[in-house]
């Protein structure tokens, strides 16, 4: 049992062979008056946490003001105390007291130090705010595949919790530098400017994704004007220049200023830096490498996207396009026109279906373009270009097949003369000025899956105002209608062209898309191509008396 303070085993009143009191107790005990300002008594480590008067009067002197403070709440019952024991700083250390009765109307005041668990809950509290600092960065930077604005991001969030200023720098374009300046609470300014990166200790190391230098390694008097944001507060006092690691290659350097009335960074922020700095460069990283690989897919793209078509040579063409995925911009079907040398050339038109859609018959689709554009020399003879053709895929790694139909056409008076190839594709159709639609009779087999390719070729003549369609099956096989579930059919586009007689090709086209699209409703398709060969309705050309004999419809040949 350990007696009450004021008891006969007080402190001063304690013999060698008396049992253990609070005096012997190994925290700080201190007795206060019933005012609570003054120590009445104290035990022996109290005196060496608080000691007495050095004049040698008596041990009476004042507590620490929170003390007296918890004290006088203590014996007024005060209902505003606060829930916990009440707490203070003894000069470097923090401090708990709970408090006993003792002798003559007093209170004894245990104090507990509670230093180190508040310094380790201040470190898990800072643990905390920074991952959650990260994680918002990350998140943020994240939702963008910008590089500018991940730059932007990245910049003001470290000015917002790691310094007073922050300056991003990305590797260069050029001898240029992309520049992004941040200060705390200040809009961000980017600028694309030449620097030199040797200015700036360690920059230029962190630049090429070396470890960065200590901040007590950095002169803040060597920070060049450049790197200092306008307007920023006083002189630069302490500086970090971190690295930003990216995917194998870095992803620029980052900047930290706090001005010289700031406390200099410690080891344990520079760390922190160093995480902040790693989360940003994958951030961008990630960036760039999308915008290069968008740019890329751009630049491929242009191949493969079909031509904004108009007229040539006297000869109107028209086309449209709509991939079987909305979210793509290719797929198996194409078209092209190429167009001859002058108006005494022919002109030569294809349109293609590849077998299967989406990227994978893109690509197939930019190989036979690309072949046919080499074979463009013998465009007058289709045979022979769809041998090659047939050739060139069957030696090829692609297992795919394409059908496909070709078209010669020249302007001769007032008249279009066609030469038209089908090569197990469907036929072209005709609308004539007055409403008829005739089938061109064509036909052959695909290219891409037979060791030979048979073609017969057939001619036709457009008078003014009469139309020739190039069509892909995405249209006529468009599944849709009341239940869902039937063809669109060649009936029904025969149908829609004859309503379509005089029309020009565009007209005819976007009608005819129309109409399919809304045969299908939302229900999946195919690609769907079509491209119109018109002869203007007015407007004959010069020749018209040096051809004024080719008016009939020429024959047809095998």
């Amino acid at each position: 049992m350990i007696p009450s303070p004021g008891s006969s085993t007080g402190p001063r009143s304690a013999d060698a062979g008396a049992a253990p009191s609070w005096s012997d107790a190994p925290y700080p005990v201190l007795v206060l008056d019933a005012d609570g300002t003054t120590v009445v008594d104290r035990n022996r480590t109290a005196r060496l946490l608080l000691p007495g008067p050095s004049d040698g009067s008596p041990l009476r002197d004042a507590p620490p003001s929170w003390l007296s403070e918890a004290h006088r709440r203590h014996a007024g019952g005060s209902p505003d105390a606060p829930a916990g024991p009440p707490g203070g700083r003894i000069g470097d250390r923090f401090y708990q007291a709970r408090p006993t009765p003792a002798a003559g109307g007093g209170v004894a005041w245990w104090l507990v130090d509670d230093t180190d668990r508040r310094l380790a809950e201040a470190a898990l509290h800072r643990a905390r705010e920074r991952a959650d600092t990260l994680a918002a960065l990350f998140s943020t930077l994240l939702s963008s595949l910008n590089v500018p604005r991940c730059a932007e991001v990245a910049a003001r969030m470290a000015a917002e919790h790691l310094a007073d200023a922050a300056v991003l720098i990305t590797p260069p374009a050029g001898r240029r530098y992309a520049v992004t300046h941040a200060r705390r609470g200040e809009p961000v300014v980017q600028e694309t400017r030449q620097i030199d990166p040797h200015g700036v200790p360690g920059l230029a190391e962190a630049l090429r994704g070396f470890p960065p230098v200590p901040a007590r390694w950095i002169n803040p008097d060597d920070i060049p004007d450049w790197v200092v944001p306008a307007g920023f507060a006083g002189p630069v006092g302490s500086v970090i220049v971190t690295p930003l690691p990216g995917h194998g290659v870095p992803a620029g350097a980052l900047i930290l200023l706090r001005s010289g009335t700031e406390q200099a960074f410690t080891p344990d922020e520079e760390v922190f830096a160093r995480l902040f700095a790693a989360r940003a460069g994958t951030a961008l990283s990630a960036a760039r490498l999308y915008s290069e690989q968008t740019a890329i897919t751009a630049t491929l793209m242009r191949e493969l996207l079909p031509p904004t078509l108009d007229s040539v040579h006297g000869v109107e063409y028209a086309g449209h396009y709509r991939t079987a995925m909305d979210h793509e911009r290719v797929g198996g079907d194409f078209y092209a026109v190429h167009p001859g040398a002058d108006a005494s050339q022919e002109t030569f038109v294809v349109l293609g279906d590849v077998a299967g859609k989406g990227l994978d018959a893109a690509v197939l689709t930019g190989k036979i373009r690309n072949t046919l554009h080499a074979l463009l020399p013998l465009a007058s003879d289709h045979r022979q270009v769809l041998t090659l053709l047939n050739g060139a895929l069957l030696t090829s790694r692609h297992t795919r097949f394409a059908t496909l139909v070709l078209a010669s056409v020249k302007r001769h008076g007032s008249r279009v003369r066609l030469r038209l190839t089908s090569a197990g594709h469907l036929p072209p159709l005709v609308v004539r000025a007055d409403g008829a639609v005739e089938e061109v009779d064509t036909h052959g087999t695909l290219v891409g899956a037979l060791p030979t390719v048979t073609v017969r070729t057939a001619e036709t003549v457009l008078a003014p105002g009469e139309t020739c369609l190039l069509y892909t099956d995405g249209i006529t096989e468009a599944r849709g209608g009341p239940l869902g579930d039937e063809l669109f059919g060649e009936h029904r586009l025969r149908q829609a062209l004859a309503e379509c007689a005089g029309m020009p090709g565009e007209a005819i086209v976007e009608r005819v898309q129309m109409l399919a699209a809304q045969w299908l409703g939302s229900g999946r398709h195919d690609d769907m191509a079509a491209v119109a060969i018109s002869a203007p309705r007015t407007g004959p050309s010069a020749d018209d008396d040096e051809h004024a004999g080719d008016g009939g419809p020429p024959g047809r040949n095998g």
